[in-house]
Formats: C-alpha cells, structure tokens, sequence
C-alpha cells in the first residue's frame, strides 16, 4: 500500500469511527495489529484480512473470551460483507464498538449477536441455545434443560413488552435502558473493563499481545 492510499484509509477509517474518538495515532496502531494477524492466518483470505481461527485467538487472548459459539457470533458481528473474513475496516470498526462505543451501539451490537438467524428477534429457542452454551451446568443437575427453560421464560416476562413471546429490538433496548445488567443477558459478548484498559494499553503503546 502506498503512503498516499495508507494514509487515506486512516482518515477513512477515522471519519468512520469517529463515535468512538480514535484517534490518528489509535487506528494505526489497530491497523499494525491488523497486519500482524493477517499476516497469522494462512488462509486464502490472507492480504484482504484474516480468518475466523485468528479471530478467536485473538479475543481469547486479548479479552478472555473462551466460549467457541460466542466467539463465532462475534466474528459473524464484525463480518459485516459474510465473506468469512475481517477486514481492516471491520477491524477498526467493530474494535470501536467494543472499546468505547455508545450505550446504543452496544445494545444494536449485542442483539445481532443474540439474534442467531439473523430475522431480527431473539426467539425463545435462540434464548435457550445461547444460555445452555454460556451457563456451567453442575453435574448435579438431573435436568439442566428445564433450569435453562426456566429461565428464558423468566426473560421473555421480564423484557417481552409487546407479549409477542419473543424479543425485538425495542423490546431489547427498552430492558437495557431500564436495567443496564440486561445488556449481556444471553451471554457475555464484550470485554470487561479491565481486559479493554490492558487491551488499549498494549495495543496502543505496540507492545504485542
């Protein structure tokens, strides 16, 4: 990439994360790191982006994130064009959201996670699938199943405003507002605050992680 174009993209990149007030200096470190990990994944993929083995690795890494069917919804998040790969566009932008973006940009970002098939609900069954991964079942439990029906019924009561015995995002977003704890209630989905300090710090000061 020339300076020119190399350049260009960092205003591009900066203009299209301005939400989350990167700054020059920040999108170029995210855009080394990107480098860095493209240059990790041995897939056709590599020289557009990197693939969803390295993905996971580096939220494992970065942030704890251990849940391999998270992580996969969190890759689908960011691979906004479905082309089974991030570019450093998606990279940026969906680092935005997770580091320092909105209230609002957070509930939208979780939804999509939580919305499996992508029909713009979270259905009881897509409840149910994603509190059965994320829970630790005991194995004590003679009927863990039931435990996790038990408790997708008390969600649905407690955020399905319009009783239509599922979730839309209004439905969403007005739990959120009213309980902020709502946020990551079928999984936790984003980094805590202490991983996204070490994170930034790291990333930003070009110490690998």
């Amino acid at each position: 990439m020339s300076r020119k174009a190399g350049t260009f993209l960092v205003d591009s990149l900066i203009r299209s994360a301005k939400h989350c007030e990167f700054n020059k200096s920040e999108v170029e470190c995210l855009m080394k790191l990107f480098d860095t990990l493209v240059a990790k994944s041995s897939s056709h993929f590599a020289g557009a982006g990197f693939d969803r083995i390295v993905f996971r690795d580096t939220l494992h890494s970065a942030f704890g994130m251990t849940d391999d069917v998270m992580l996969d919804r969190v890759f689908s998040t960011f691979d906004k064009e479905n082309k089974g790969s991030i570019t450093v566009v998606e990279w940026v932008e969906g680092l935005a959201v997770l580091l320092r973006g909105t209230l609002e940009e957070k509930m939208k970002y979780c939804f999509r996670v939580y919305d499996l098939n992508g029909d713009g609900y979270i259905s009881k069954e897509e409840m149910f699938q994603m509190l059965k991964n994320s829970l630790l079942i005991q194995p004590a439990d003679e009927e863990p199943d039931e435990g996790i029906k038990d408790l997708v019924e008390i969600a649905v009561k407690k955020m399905d405003h319009d009783h239509d015995g599922k979730l839309s995002f209004e439905d969403f977003e007005k739990s959120v507002r009213d309980e902020n704890l709502l946020l990551e209630a079928f999984g936790p989905c984003l980094p805590d605050i202490k991983s996204s300090i070490i994170f930034e710090q790291k990333v930003f000061r070009e110490v690998p992680i």
